[in-house]
């Protein structure tokens, strides 16, 4: 597989089958920013089309999945802004590859949201799971709004949705978001070994198994995320929308009296 065309924010290694991409901004908590998802994209689409990779792990690093997407960023969006996360949501939901994430420490927004297109998600003991899209002013993503209450029930999925509320790691076992629980020092060579075992499986099984496990959710996925694209320009329109996230961004209570 060419792996050409990598940026410091991403990096990409090939290794017994399995493709390791990395999130790599550290310094914003590997918040994402359209170049990166640009670049991921890229390698899903180029790992589903080539026979040297057999499956994809995704990790954050030893701190941090994602903060999610790099909010200072909304307020310069324009009619293309959402072309990179869009493509890059839409490679991940329609791989064809197994999907294997290590998440240490929190996963924001589409940090967690990404986890609900992956086939295993093995998490550390310190991971966070949040989705504060209402506390920014905007709505869910990655067809959060249809995956998550279909994951976990309507109710668990109101309280992440609607209250922006967190799940720790344990929490996130028990609904459903997360295959296994380790100590952080095990996280990635676990996600690994998992990885390598799902390697050494028969490539077509894999992927025809894969794709006939997925079939029955993808319209309705596409259905979702159709919705929430729309969604998210009604809320980005909103007269309260600077003063959500002026508010959030400056950690203080939203006032909407005027």
């Amino acid at each position: 597989m060419d792996l050409s065309g990598e940026i410091d924010q991403v990096t990409a290694a090939l290794d017994g089958g399995v493709l390791t991409i990395t999130m790599n901004r550290p310094s914003k908590k590997n918040a994402l920013v359209p170049l990166m998802y640009t670049r991921m994209a890229e390698l899903i689409e180029r790992a589903g089309e080539s026979a040297s990779v057999r499956v994809i792990l995704v990790t954050g690093g030893d701190a941090c999945f994602s903060s999610g997407n790099d909010v200072t960023t909304f307020a310069g969006m324009d009619e293309d802004y959402g072309a990179a996360p869009k493509r890059f949501l839409k490679a991940i939901a329609h791989c064809e590859l197994p999907i294997v994430a290590a998440v240490n420490g929190p996963a924001v927004g589409i940090g967690t949201t990404m986890l609900l297109h992956c086939d295993f998600v093995v998490v550390g003991e310190e991971a966070l799971f949040r989705t504060p899209f209402v506390d920014l002013g905007v709505c869910p993503e990655a067809a959060s709004s249809y995956l998550l209450p279909l994951r976990m029930g309507y109710f668990p999925g109101a309280r992440m949705l609607l209250l922006g509320e967190s799940l720790s790691a344990d929490e996130a076992l028990a609904q459903g978001l997360a295959t296994a629980v380790y100590p952080v020092a095990r996280v990635l060579p676990e996600a690994r070994a998992l990885a390598a075992r799902l390697a050494g499986r028969s490539p077509t099984s894999l992927r025809v198994t894969k794709k006939l496990m997925r079939a029955p959710m993808l319209a309705g996925i596409d259905a979702a995320m159709e919705r929430e694209n729309s969604a998210f320009r009604t809320c980005y329109d909103a007269p309260e929308f600077g003063e959500t996230l002026g508010a959030y961004l400056e950690r203080r209570p939203a006032n909407y009296s005027g």
